[in-house]
């Protein structure tokens, strides 16, 4: 195994060590929202849309998964430091400035939530930069961000909407039925939608050759975010009319161009990861002939499928870790192609093709000779 990079172990740190003091006030702050009973349907009718929410964006994430803990970092940080952080943040704005309750909406509440969501995909890109390869991970990490920031609110919401606290009516099931029908049925996509412009930004960041780019593509990306956050919220203070005209007019469209964007990405990661490991075959870093069994989808899935078939969970497990080393050498190859290759390059690469053929002698693709054991 390759040494675990200082940087990977601050990351680690600083986000265990935020959650952490975040927690203990945000779980306060969602304890005093309502009693245990509204907080618990709160809870579960906030919870639905969490799952294919998320499954979306896990399907996007397929050419080269993600860290599962670093999704679900992602999606903590959303739900506890983003939120907690929006809320204090907010609180000592409006101590400060005084404002109205609809600036606070449409102008406080945006700028300090894609900050605090944002944050988090900065703290990618400084520490753990080598686990972003490019747009599709932006959008990844920024969605599951904006998923868990989106669970906490809703569950605050939906529990002030059925106590009658959020001032909009007398609670009960009639308007928390409303507030679900809006925030977790219309626009469950709303949070991972803004944030994603931030990932967008950070993704471009990432492959940029000019130092210009690398700096103003996140923040660009963050200004875009506050933007279309802004204009959703501030749409709900001219009643519904302004709430439909916002939704079909911008949340729509952007919701299909984020979409699009994300579905061209991921297709062209499957022709980057061909051109990339094409070249490292031809370079005797892996046999050529298994380059088609890596790049496509459902060829990986049958190789599974055949060496659980030949080999049993043994040879299973040799083919999900000789893919996955040979797709992370893929995508760190492009990266040396594209002229923008990490600091540790050299030392990830040699850890990379020292997995593979370590594992290697062990695989047996479809129509090829099964190893002896």
């Amino acid at each position: 195994m390759a040494r675990r990079p200082r940087d990977s172990v601050a990351f680690t740190v600083v986000v265990t060590v935020l959650v952490a003091l975040c927690a203990v006030p945000l779980a306060l702050v969602v304890a005093l929202s309502g009693a245990p009973g509204t907080v618990l349907l709160a809870t579960v009718l906030a919870a639905l849309p969490v799952g294919p929410v998320v499954a979306c964006f896990v399907w996007l994430d397929r050419y080269e998964p993600e860290p599962r803990r670093l999704l679900a970092a992602g999606l903590v940080w959303g739900g506890v430091v983003a939120t907690a952080f929006a809320l204090v943040l907010g609180g000592i704005g409006g101590l400060l400035v005084p404002v109205t309750e609809a600036a606070s909406l449409a102008v406080v509440a945006p700028v300090t939530e894609e900050l605090t969501k944002g944050l988090f995909l900065l703290l990618l890109l400084w520490w753990r930069r080598h686990e972003l390869d490019g747009v599709l991970d932006g959008i990844v990490y920024a969605g599951m961000v904006g998923v868990g920031f989106a669970f906490v609110e809703n569950v605050l919401y939906l529990a002030a909407a059925y106590d009658g606290t959020d001032g909009v009516g007398p609670g009960g099931v009639e308007a928390v039925t409303g507030t679900f029908l809006v925030r977790c049925l219309f626009s469950p996509f709303a949070h991972p939608l803004f944030t994603a412009f931030t990932g967008i930004g950070v993704g471009i960041a990432v492959g940029a050759r000019s130092g210009l780019v690398r700096v103003t593509a996140p923040l660009t990306g963050y200004a875009l975010a506050v933007t279309a956050h802004a204009l959703w919220n501030g749409s709900t203070l001219f009643g519904f009319g302004g709430f439909l005209g916002t939704y079909l007019l911008l949340m729509v469209p952007a919701f299909f161009f984020v979409a699009g964007l994300s579905v061209w990405a991921r297709r062209a990661e499957g022709r980057v990861l061909r051109i990339a490991l094409e070249d490292a075959a031809a370079r005797g870093l892996l046999p050529a002939v298994d380059v088609p069994w890596l790049v496509d989808l459902q060829a990986r899935r049958a190789s599974r499928r055949h060496a659980r078939a030949v080999g049993g969970p043994a040879m299973l497990a040799a083919v999900r870790d000789y893919q996955q080393a040979a797709v992370e050498l893929g995508f760190l190859h492009h990266r040396y192609l594209r002229g923008t290759p990490p600091p540790d390059f050299a030392e990830r690469g040699q850890h990379f093709v020292a997995r593979i053929h370590a594992v290697r002698p062990h695989v047996a693709l479809p129509g090829q000779v099964v190893p002896a054991r």
